[in-house]
């Protein structure tokens, strides 16, 4: 059998998929609005996808580095890629077979390898938004905690709407780039590659995975949610006793003039 190998890596926020093409050279095998798939040379298989990870098929550590290099002019928000998933592919099987960290497949077949970096790379984006929502899961238990303990809330309602921006934009991020529930159009009329998207998943376990970044971004909505209320309460407060003081000045003001 014949050794392959899919790293997958979170290389930034967004990459500029359209103008990427531009500078791309290779058989273009697939695209849409939100990736690309290259033969870039025999045997080796470049997978560029616009919410951030670039995946790479038999490329060398060299190849891989020259590659990011090209491609960090078109990120958005490039990072050092600490996020990153990986696959041996073993080709020539007898047949499809998943275990622990690797893949044996009959054939080269180039559909087959796309759906294998497609759910590498959905695995590592998971890694990314799961690490994101733990962050943000984080700063908000320590206003919950300080909450519990002095029985107020030390957040100003402009960090507060932008805490609560960043919350949303995760979440439509993560909802519009990954498939983890949906199977892609391809699988639907090719039952082998149907199997091997389901088979995946599950070994990547993105099912509950993806489960548990929705329920803590979820978790982090509704404390949000609290803190607004709070703020608007406190704000409400705030004018009604400002209402209370003008009217007692008025008065006032009232009685003195009538006295003097």
């Amino acid at each position: 059998m014949n050794v392959h190998k899919v790293i997958s890596f979170q290389a930034a926020d967004f990459i500029d998929i359209k103008n990427v093409r531009q500078i791309i050279t290779g058989n273009l095998l697939y695209k849409d609005a939100s990736e690309l798939f290259y033969e870039t040379s025999a045997g080796q298989y470049l997978y560029i996808f616009r919410y951030g990870v670039v995946s790479f098929f038999d490329y060398n550590p060299d190849e891989i580095s020259s590659s990011f290099n090209v491609l960090q002019p078109y990120c958005r928000n490039f990072f050092t890629p600490d996020f990153n998933d990986e696959l041996i592919v073993e080709t020539s099987a007898p047949e499809n077979r998943i275990s622990h960290n690797k893949i044996e497949i009959k054939n080269e077949d180039p559909e087959l390898i796309r759906m294998i970096m497609l759910n590498v790379s959905q695995s590592v984006t998971l890694d990314y938004y799961s690490d994101q929502t733990e962050k943000l899961l984080e700063e908000t238990n320590s206003y919950t905690q300080l909450l519990a303990r002095k029985g107020r809330l030390i957040i100003g309602g402009r960090k507060l709407k932008k805490f609560i921006g960043k919350t949303l934009l995760l979440k439509n991020r993560i909802a519009e780039n990954l498939y983890i529930f949906d199977s892609p159009p391809e699988t639907w009329e090719n039952e082998q590659l149907d199997r091997l998207h389901n088979e995946l998943k599950k070994s990547f376990d993105l099912q509950d995975r993806f489960r548990d970044v929705s329920e803590g971004l979820q978790i982090v909505k509704d404390n949000l949610e609290l803190f607004k209320d709070i703020l608007q309460y406190r704000t409400s407060l705030l004018l009604e006793w400002i209402v209370i003081i003008l009217i007692a000045v008025e008065v006032i003001n009232f009685f003195v003039g009538k006295i003097f």
